[in-house]
């Protein structure tokens, strides 16, 4: 993984103000994660996932990028139409389309109502959203083929750090669906995160499909690929 490559993935994190590095008020907690429907690269997406973080939600991802055929078919099915970001809250029962629509629904239900200076004009979310884009060239956007795991991976993550963004990236790329455990600063899941990893450090990966648990982007980024990645010589 090269200079260039975290770089560009800092740049997305400062374009956006930071939005997703530090937990805000938090309000009543859900007893099941939310289900996201959404791709990396995705302007609209971001903002949801950055509330994700703040409001120090875990939510079920189920990757939807450009020419996918695992997730993106079943979003058309269930809700009509193939558009993303598309929550779904088990909680209360709630399914929507918009980005916006959704950071209000998740501000209003798990914080306290009142929105972050980074999601607090609408139109200037999603102008700096779509800016945070062009930095990663699509990276997050298309898929490859890839094999799919019997059970969904577990990520420890939070939306702004660089290094978890090629992470999800390379999850989103390769369809692999994935439990996202926001660990922000200030998240009161933090500690029990610590007893369970041993530090303070994010990204960490578990696969229970194989039983692997590991630290460091790009070792996670390289297990992905070898595991789940199918290339020429797997089709021969």
């Amino acid at each position: 993984m090269g200079v260039l490559d975290v770089g560009s993935s800092l740049a997305v994190t400062l374009i956006r103000g930071g939005a997703g590095m530090s937990v805000g008020a938090l309000s009543e907690r859900p007893a099941q994660p939310l289900q996201l429907y959404e791709f990396e690269a995705c302007p609209f997406c971001r903002k949801v996932r950055e509330a994700l973080s703040i409001l120090d939600l875990s939510a079920e991802v189920y990757p939807c990028p450009k020419g996918g055929e695992r997730y993106r078919p079943e979003v058309v099915r269930r809700a009509g139409k193939p558009q993303f970001p598309w929550l779904v809250d088990p909680n209360t029962g709630v399914e929507m389309y918009e980005s916006d629509d959704i950071v209000q629904y998740l501000f209003e239900t798990y914080g306290e109502g009142r929105m972050p200076f980074t999601h607090a004009v609408p139109a200037l979310a999603t102008a700096t959203a779509m800016l945070a884009s062009l930095p990663r060239l699509g990276k997050g956007g298309f898929a490859r083929a890839s094999r799919a795991p019997s059970l969904p991976l577990k990520l420890w993550s939070f939306e702004a750090s660089p290094f978890c963004r090629i992470v999800r990236e390379t999850l989103c790329t390769l369809e692999l669906p994935y439990v996202l455990y926001n660990v922000a600063r200030g998240s009161p899941s933090r500690e029990a995160f610590v007893r369970r990893s041993g530090k303070m450090q994010v990204p960490y990966l578990l696969d229970p499909n194989t039983g692997r648990e590991m630290f460091e982007s790009a070792d996670i980024v390289a297990y992905l690929e070898e595991t789940y990645g199918q290339h020429e010589t797997d089709e021969a």
